[in-house]
Formats: C-alpha cells, sequence, structure tokens
C-alpha cells in the first residue's frame, strides 16, 4: 500500500529539483508514476526481537538508528512508538540487517 504523504513528499523535493533544473523531464514523469511503501511498523517485542537477531547491544542499536539508549528502551517496553526516520530506518534493518546503514 502506497503511504500517500511519503509520495506527496518525494514529488514536492523532486519537483523543485525539476523547477532548478536538476531533473529532466523523463525523470519527472518516473518519479511521479513512483509506488512508495509505507514502512513496516514493528511492536514493542518486534522491535527487541530484531536488535536480538542483529545481535546488537542497545548503545549499539540506537548508535545505528541515531537515537539515544533511552529511545531503544523505551521502544522495547512498548512506553513509545518510533516514528518519521527511526520508523523507516527500523523498516531498513528489518529487511536488509543493521549493516546496511554503516
Amino acid at each position: 500500500m502506497a503511504n500517500p504523504r511519503m509520495r506527496r513528499e518525494l514529488i514536492d523535493t523532486a519537483r523543485g529539483l525539476y523547477d532548478l533544473g536538476a531533473l529532466d523531464t523523463k525523470t519527472m514523469r518516473e518519479i511521479e508514476s513512483l509506488k512508495v511503501s509505507a514502512p513496516k511498523l514493528l511492536s514493542a517485542a518486534g522491535i527487541k526481537r530484531l536488535r536480538l537477531k542483529e545481535k546488537a547491544s542497545q548503545a549499539v542499536f540506537a548508535a545505528y538508528l541515531n537515537t539515544s539508549v533511552s529511545t531503544v528502551q523505551k521502544w522495547e517496553i512498548g512506553e513509545k512508538k518510533p516514528g518519521g526516520a527511526a520508523l523507516k530506518l527500523l523498516d531498513l534493518v528489518d529487511r536488509k540487517g543493521l549493516k546496511s546503514l554503516a
């Protein structure tokens, strides 16, 4: 399923680059036709399972995700939910592994 907000932001950014002359018409058309998938939502247990699968401490996991250890702890106990960039990075780690962020 496409994430309408993400798609809109991508197209708006591309349109700005197109207006500046950094993108040609063909590339702009290709970008407008893209379908952007929403990142997979992970439960608190899913985040912990992902971290353990990657054999990373909370500190290492937090560093890769550019967040604090406290935030990772709160995600893992369900006190807080990741959003925005963190959610996208977690989805990437889930699909391609922690080393994909290195």
